[in-house]
């Protein structure tokens, strides 16, 4: 046990001896050891050296342990701090071997996946080894992952990983893919959603991305998806770009079930209800009434009514008014 701070055997046997019994001389340890008693004076200069035992002047000279906190502690305290140190330099080595090996092999760089099962298990393995962020273009009919089966996500939100999503505005009318998301939301993920998405993606603590290569594989069509995993390098820094300029134009999904109305807001500012402000969201977010209505519980006659009514509220003719007066009055 102790060979990690350079106490070898028989040595250590010698040492814990002396710890537990107190002072022996030579034979009293062989006697007790069963040890020969060449092994046990080569035992006890290694322990004298390395200042883990001190011994009397006289003869026969009786051996004592050095307490273990003064004697052990200072020594182990000082294989950390080596090891800590190796690690580091291990760490260097390694990131300077990644680097040339990326340099000159594009393998390192690129690496083609095929088919639906080995997506998904790249997936999953992303996001088992996320540390950070996750980035996500999700859009409408799903490849390898069906809306709903993503449990890796719960976990990395879980353990602090932080989730940006951004769906398409057609993937809120596959089933159940509103309360899916809700629940996301819920557990942490940070949702917005656009008209349209370019393509699939994710990326995961913005060192390592997955995206289509071509078009293929959506809901059990024969074709197999081809998809490329990329490592840091100019495509992963246009992807990330890609994902943050759609970001940054996207409406957030909001789905709290607390009131609107903020103490600073305008004076023509009209609290709405729980209900009215989570159906508002999912509204701008582009989600269909029918989704909507099935979501949260109501008729589409009673969605409808309260998207009246907030027209109403607001003096607007469309809904894209509405959604105007809304982002105005800080309702969102």
């Amino acid at each position: 046990m102790l060979e990690a701070v350079g106490v070898p055997e028989p040595a250590e046997s010698v040492y814990r001896l002396l710890v537990a019994s107190g002072r022996a001389t030579a034979d009293d340890i062989g006697r007790r050891t069963r040890m020969d008693p060449t092994a046990v004076g080569r035992a006890l200069d290694t322990l004298t050296s390395m200042g883990l035992v001190s011994h009397t002047d006289g003869e026969p000279r009786a051996f004592g342990a050095v307490p273990p906190d003064v004697a052990l502690l200072p020594r182990i305290k000082s294989s950390a701090d080596a090891l800590d140190r190796a690690r580091v330099e291990a760490a260097r080595l390694i990131e300077s071997y990644q680097d040339t090996a990326r340099r000159h092999h594009a393998g390192q760089l690129l690496e083609v996946v095929t088919g639906a099962e080995a997506l998904r298990q790249h997936l999953r393995q992303l996001q088992t080894a996320a540390r950070h962020e996750m980035l996500w273009f999700c859009k409408a009919q799903y490849v390898a992952m069906p809306s709903g089966s993503n449990t890796e996500e719960f976990e990395a939100l879980a353990r602090g990983v932080r989730y940006r999503v951004l769906y398409e505005k057609a993937f809120f009318d596959d089933d159940g893919a509103v309360d899916n998301v809700v629940a996301g939301v819920r557990a942490g993920e940070i949702a917005r959603s656009v008209p349209q998405l370019p393509l699939r993606l994710a990326i995961a603590d913005r060192s390592v991305a997955i995206f289509p290569l071509v078009p293929g594989g959506p809901e059990g069509s024969p074709d197999e998806p081809t998809t490329a995993l990329v490592r840091d390098s100019n495509l992963l820094s246009a992807l990330l770009a890609l994902f943050e300029r759609y970001w940054e134009d996207a409406v957030p999904l909001n789905v709290g079930d607390t009131e609107a109305g903020h103490p600073g807001a305008a004076p023509d500012s009209a609290p709405l209800s729980a209900t009215r402000l989570k159906l508002l969201s999912l509204l701008v977010t582009g989600v269909a009434d029918k989704a909507i209505a099935s979501h949260m519980g109501l008729s589409r006659r009673t969605v409808q009514r309260h998207i009246q009514h907030m027209m109403e509220l607001v003096g607007a003719e469309t809904r894209m008014q509405l959604a105007w007066q809304a982002a105005r009055r800080g309702w969102l």
